[in-house]
């Protein structure tokens, strides 16, 4: 591990201006690329005290052995040279998106004597027009398929086009009108280029005019009763209106633009991007990528502009680009964007109307893209098996951890505080054991207390299991647990719910022990957890938290956290246990606030049902109104005897009085019609 010191340039070396920068390892392979519109502020930001860089950063200056520079006049320049170096020395330590999957485009090879239209993949080639990316090979087969019998453009390989050149016969798609048969002279080079450029232009989304032209042509050809004619013109219509049909309008306005939306977590982000072409989305492609870097939503859309349009000139840069972040230099990006395209750029967030209603459609696709590949990689054997011994010698543990118990804490403002339990085995959610808390010791906000008490509870369950099964047993004449003989254990049957079940029925809550207990924080909810499992005299149970913030692993008596590697497949699983832990809290805490919200002294009355509820507020309107009614006047209410309408009286006499009702859009206590608030 290198000091950053030792390499660190002398004051007023580094320039003021513009420029890109390049860090080098020992071996003088350039580990990351970076660029700035002040080169020496932005390399000073590298130089600070380790303990303030975020990990990531900490890690590359750590391994760099030199720094150098590049200076530039504008900043497009920058983010040019920039996006050279990384693809030419493809650095470790900078974000990369990678494809999850080779994407088809329909192409056009317009620097062939004779245009060809065919299903291409890879990298892009000069001279050749590309239409996509599509999700499959099969959808652009369909869409030639239908637009070959109004543009029969050449779709054979060169062997095919030769070998019916040198027979004087053309394929079957010669015969049956869908291929023009450049390769038998049936049209000229010319002509037939002209068709392949037509192609391209309805392709391109310049469909109306070309549709109008065809109809207009039908109807003269009906005039002069070339009904033929008419009827081949006919079809040929209704071929490309099938073919458009295959994409919908998502943006009225026929506009040419791309939308970017990025879904991330600490660890990972996906990209997708929906291209869309005269108000139709013509493509969809989509990456994910580690976070190598220290980099925000900002950096993560900076990046896959320079990924998208690096190589890309002309009409493939679109006029509009919508993001869900701008970068950190938005007019520079723009500049960029305007000289490959060769004219003016927009790059910019939507605020309303269609094209925010479709941004929200490609975020959706960025967040499922993102639980795919979490899935995908969770579900495989052999990366679970890893995680769990990567967790194992991180900790220090004998064996790999097969069950892991999270416990998470949430509130709201100290208000309806719960938590869950999640567990994992051999790595996979087993969601019959998950468990939830109300707690119960103490009002108010102490995640620390919280976690003491909810760890203490859990494993006390587990004790009066362990006890109550036979496992071991008190004795008057020991003052601890000592083991039981050994005996069967009772045998679990699985019911509808796919919760284990004791023979005699009841839910085996809390029998079995995990090897390791994680908690959702840092020292302080690590030591709560640890101090209430010594109360109970266990200790063969570890215990870690995880502090979001720094995605660091803490341990207890131990003052500086087990920091995993980045690319840990032990970190990836220690987070999404967490992450699920939160979730399940907060779904029960948000489940606990609305029942709250919308309770009534009412629910206090025993053997009061929702029906007879509802005939006495609908008989007097209100509860405040109900709360000031006789015994008598609520005996009049159908289906309400003297003896309920008793406990009704008492209930609500009793019952705290209920918190105004306001108007959430004017801040304004909402009033009944006697001048009170309404409950």
């Amino acid at each position: 591990m290198a000091d950053p010191s030792s390499y660190r340039p002398k004051p007023g070396q580094i320039p003021d201006s513009p420029g890109v920068y390049k860090f080098r390892d020992e071996h003088r392979r350039v580990i990351y690329v970076g660029k700035a519109k002040n080169l020496r502020q932005r390399l000073a930001n590298y130089f600070q005290d380790l303990a303030a860089l975020h990990p990531r950063t900490r890690t590359m200056v750590t391994t760099a052995a030199s720094v150098e520079w590049t200076v530039v006049s504008t900043e497009v320049e920058a983010l040019q040279l920039e996006y050279s170096w990384i693809k030419e020395f493809d650095p470790r330590f900078n974000v990369k998106y990678r494809d999850d999957k080779s994407y088809p485009y329909l192409a056009v090879t317009l620097n062939e004597e004779f245009p060809r239209v065919q299903v291409m993949r890879g990298a892009k080639k000069k001279g050749v027009r590309y239409f996509g990316p599509y999700g499959h090979a099969w959808a652009i087969r369909e869409t030639v398929d239908l637009m070959l019998r109004v543009f029969p453009v050449r779709t054979c390989s060169a062997g095919v086009f030769k070998n019916a050149a040198r027979t004087g016969r053309p394929c079957l798609l010669g015969y049956i009108g869908k291929c023009s048969a450049p390769c038998v002279g049936r049209v000229t080079p010319e002509g037939h280029r002209e068709l392949a450029d037509d192609f391209c232009d309805f392709m391109a989304g310049r469909t109306g005019t070309y549709i109008r032209r065809l109809e207009k042509d039908m109807m003269a050809a009906a005039e002069e009763m070339e009904y033929e004619r008419a009827a081949r013109l006919r079809d040929d219509v209704e071929a490309l209106k099938r073919a458009m049909e295959k994409s919908a309008v998502v943006l009225a306005d026929a506009t040419d633009a791309d939308l970017i939306a990025v879904a991330e977590d600490e660890l990972e982000a996906a990209v997708q991007i929906f291209h869309v072409r005269g108000g139709r989305v013509r493509g969809q492609r989509g990456w994910v990528t580690d976070k190598v870097e220290n980099v925000d939503t900002s950096g993560l859309v900076e990046h896959a502009l320079q990924q998208l349009y690096g190589e890309e000139t002309g009409d493939s840069v679109p006029k509009e680009v919508l993001v869900p972040a701008l970068p950190e230099d938005p007019e520079a990006v723009s500049l960029w964007l305007a000289g490959r395209r060769g004219s003016q750029v927009s790059l910019r967030i939507p605020q309303r109307g269609d094209k925010k209603d479709l941004m929200a459609t490609v975020q959706r696709n960025a967040q499922q893209a993102l639980g795919l590949h979490k899935t995908k990689r969770a579900s495989d054997l052999t990366t679970r098996s890893r995680a769990l011994e990567e967790i194992a010698e991180a900790l220090g543990l004998d064996t790999a951890p097969l069950r892991i118990e999270c416990f998470d804490i949430s509130h709201l403002q100290g208000d309806d505080v719960v938590a869950s339990m999640v567990v994992f085995e051999d790595g996979l959610a087993r969601k019959s054991e998950y468990r939830r808390f109300q707690i119960k010791g103490f009002e108010g906000q102490d995640d620390v207390r919280s976690m003491h008490e909810v760890i203490g509870r859990r494993f006390k369950r587990y004790l009066q299991e362990k006890e109550r099964t036979g496992e071991w047993e008190e004795t008057p004449a020991s003052s601890g647990p000592v083991p039981a003989p050994t005996g069967p254990v009772p045998e679990t049957t699985p019911e509808p719910d796919g919760e284990p079940r004791e023979d005699d029925g009841r839910p085996k809550r809390f029998a079995y022990p995990p090897q390791l207990v994680v908690v959702d924080g840092g020292q302080p909810q690590v030591a709560a957890a640890k101090r209430a499992l010594d109360e109970l005299g266990i200790d063969d149970i570890a215990v870690c938290g995880l502090a979001k913030r720094l995605e660091e692993v803490w341990l207890p008596d131990d003052d500086d956290p087990v920091v995993l590697p980045r690319s840990s497949e032990g970190l990836y699983l220690l987070q999404r246990v967490r992450d699920e832990a939160h979730r399940f809290a907060i779904t029960y805490q948000r489940a606990k606030r609305a029942k709250r919200i919308r309770s009534s002294p009412l629910d206090a009355v025993a053997g009061l049902g929702e029906t007879r509820k509802q005939a006495l507020i609908k008989h007097f309107g209100s509860v405040k109104k109900l709360k000031q009614a006789t015994i008598d006047e609520i005996c009049e209410v159908p289906g309400i005897g003297r003896r309920t309408a008793e406990s009704v009286a008492v209930a609500l006499a009793s019952a705290a009085p209920a918190m105004p009702a306001v108007n959430t859009a004017t801040g304004e206590i909402i009033e009944d019609d006697d001048g009170g608030s309404t409950t």
